[in-house]
């Protein structure tokens, strides 16, 4: 990364915190910088304080993510129906491991770079590796060998890719800049760009189980995505979607890992069978394989239906070194020993829950992680059997809970705390949320 200049930290620093903008030539000196170990955390740190505080223009996003996307290396692949898919993450969000396969059977290459468990939403990579034998570490000529040969591929984040990314998030973590638009926009898109991919379809989680809390956020978020991606003369659709109570009806590594199967075999929640098609469906779109919205929901649901999308999760577990044997028999995955059930102690409706809660509940009981050096339990979990709007029975089941034998002091706490914290009811029946707040999508610019 060449540059016409040298220029000081410090003085970028205070321009940006006196809200001045940055030029695309002084954030590559930044990038460079930090990679080459000239720039010091901590000065880095207070410019990420500075950015997040007085904001970053679209042109700034963009040569953020721009310097970000090559500070390692990048697949350049010749493709046009390279898509990618991303969520913002939230509480029983699985959509991944089934819009991957539809939309790889419907003709679309998928290439995925996921993530691990974050504060109170679970990770995706972490999910797929309650898979026995199934490798999440390739390299990127790896990645790129299988991504032609199968349709899809999914690993964990690798140094390869975006290796500024890896080195801000860190800074982020623990500086409280994480819910900043730009840095968002900047960390999603300098790796779906880097992975070679020609479109991407955002799925904005928003609700109280989400990082962005309100729709007015979430399309702000979408917006930045939309307007970066523009500048990189890539497609982009962005769905804001809800996040007030898990999707689907399970939580947990294991229990996500069986309830993504039941669904690809077309017998999934409704939500989550939903999301999922409408997902693929704009995947299918946007890479040219379906001539309207409509017939790209046609042709997902068919894959569902004909077995070609169970088939093709099957051939990506199996190329990355996974055994196959849970699709047919869900005993092979990891299991908890025992599972209370969590009764409803008068009659009434669901109106409401914290979700956040539930994610949190979840790493108590060793679901996810506290600090990066704890290890996942990949049996234990939440299964629900009401959601909101729901009626509900005196002495009904509204969820169970998967667990070891000895945790139960632990879940007799938890069953106490969604009774009285997480789980609200009412005498009245509540609506249930939209599913979709929002679709988002670039307009076309017309010809001159």
């Amino acid at each position: 990364m060449l540059m016409s200049h040298k220029y000081s930290a410090y003085e970028l620093i205070d321009k940006k915190k006196n809200g001045g903008k940055l030029s695309d030539d002084e954030i590559k000196w930044l990038i460079n910088s930090l990679m080459n170990k000239t720039l010091p955390d901590y000065q880095m740190a207070a410019m990420l304080m500075a950015m997040f505080l007085k904001g970053m223009t679209v042109e700034e996003t963009a040569s953020l993510t721009d310097a970000m996307l090559f500070s390692g290396r990048t697949l350049d692949l010749k493709e046009k129906n390279v898509i990618d898919k991303h969520s913002t993450g939230g509480i029983g969000d699985k959509t991944s491991f089934i819009l991957a396969p539809i939309a790889s059977a419907c003709g679309v290459l998928v290439p995925m770079m996921a993530g691990r468990s974050l504060g109170f939403t679970g990770g995706t990579i972490d999910k797929v590796e309650s898979v026995k034998g199934y490798r999440t570490n390739l390299s990127l000529d790896e990645f790129q060998k299988l991504l032609t040969k199968n349709g899809l591929v999914l690993i964990g984040q690798t140094d390869e890719i975006a290796p500024a990314d890896k080195i801000i998030y860190g800074l982020r973590d623990v500086t409280a800049t994480i819910d900043s638009i730009p840095l968002i926009t900047a960390s999603i898109m300098s790796k779906k760009l880097a992975e070679g991919a020609n479109g991407i379809v955002m799925d904005i989680k928003c609700g109280n189980g989400a990082f962005m809390r309100n729709i007015s956020d979430a399309k702000k978020l979408g917006i930045s995505i939309m307007k970066t991606a523009e500048r990189f003369k890539k497609k982009a659709t962005v769905l804001i979607t809800d996040m007030n109570q898990p999707l689907g009806n399970m939580v947990g590594n294991s229990l996500e890992m069986i309830e993504s199967v039941e669904t690809l075999k077309g017998k999934g929640p409704k939500d989550l069978t939903n999301l999922s098609i409408d997902l693929a469906a704009h995947m299918i779109l946007q890479a040219g394989k379906a001539k309207n919205f409509k017939d790209a929901q046609n042709k997902a649901n068919a894959a569902i239906e004909s077995g070609a999308a169970l088939e093709k999760f099957k051939v990506m577990i199996e190329a990355q070194g996974g055994s196959s044997k849970f699709i047919y028999d869900y005993e092979s995955l990891p299991k908890a020993s025992k599972i209370t059930k969590v009764t409803a102690d008068k009659k009434g409706f669901i109106k409401a829950f914290k979700t956040d809660q539930i994610g949190l509940l979840l790493v108590d009981l060793g679901g996810g992680r506290k600090v990066k050096t704890d290890q996942i339990d990949f049996g234990v979990g939440f299964e629900f059997h009401k959601k909101i709007g729901d009626k509900v029975e005196k002495g009904e089941i509204i969820l169970c809970i998967h667990h070891n034998e000895d945790q139960q002091h632990l879940v007799d706490n938890i069953v106490t705390r969604f009774k009285k914290e997480v789980i609200t009811m009412s005498t009245t029946k509540t609506k249930a949320p939209k599913l979709v707040y929002a679709t988002m999508e670039l307009k076309k610019k017309k010809a001159k």
